[in-house]
């Protein structure tokens, strides 16, 4: 099994990636599927929508780079799909089920970007390009937002502060 990513500049964004894998089933203990859909009457996006768009994220990112494994929910969040009114997102269990599913295969994929590849340039949307060793950061670090605003979340609803370890 391979330890140290193929390209060194991945490390940092690999030790993030496997907090950030631990972090979302803290900052979901115990959040029952009523309260993930409850915005307590602001326009803020939910935890459910919260919890489908960083599961998606690693779906979207690994099938970039070749993976062909769709999510469960996909039609709630493909192609950067903001929050819908009115409708019932998926249960946090199927979430944290395709979080298991795709987790490891990015993982993998991640482990094994060349310099050459993080180098190459991503057109993320018209008129905005960057290397992929930038896009991966952008995505490491949207993780790490997403993560906190559930944590505010768990606070706000009356749950117990999230549990880093």
């Amino acid at each position: 099994m391979q330890t140290k990513p193929t390209s060194n500049r991945m490390f940092s964004h690999l030790v993030l990636y496997d907090m950030h894998t631990k972090f979302l089933y803290a900052a979901l203990d115990s959040i029952k599927d009523e309260d993930a859909h409850n915005r307590l009457k602001t326009k803020a996006n939910h935890i459910a929508w919260l919890a489908g768009s960083i599961v998606q994220q690693r779906f979207e990112v690994a099938q970039l780079f070749g993976a062909t494994q769709i999510s469960a929910s996909d039609e709630f969040f493909k192609n950067n799909k903001g929050i819908q009114d009115n409708i019932t997102y998926p249960p946090l269990k199927q979430f944290l089920q395709d979080w298991e599913s795709i987790t490891p295969v990015l993982r993998e994929i991640f482990m094994n970007l060349p310099d050459t590849k993080l180098d190459e340039i991503y057109e993320m949307m018209p008129q905005m390009k960057m290397p992929y060793f930038d896009f991966i950061s952008f995505v490491i670090y949207r993780e790490a937002s997403i993560i906190g605003q559930l944590a505010l979340w768990r606070r706000f609803l009356g749950y117990e502060a999230m549990k880093y370890m």
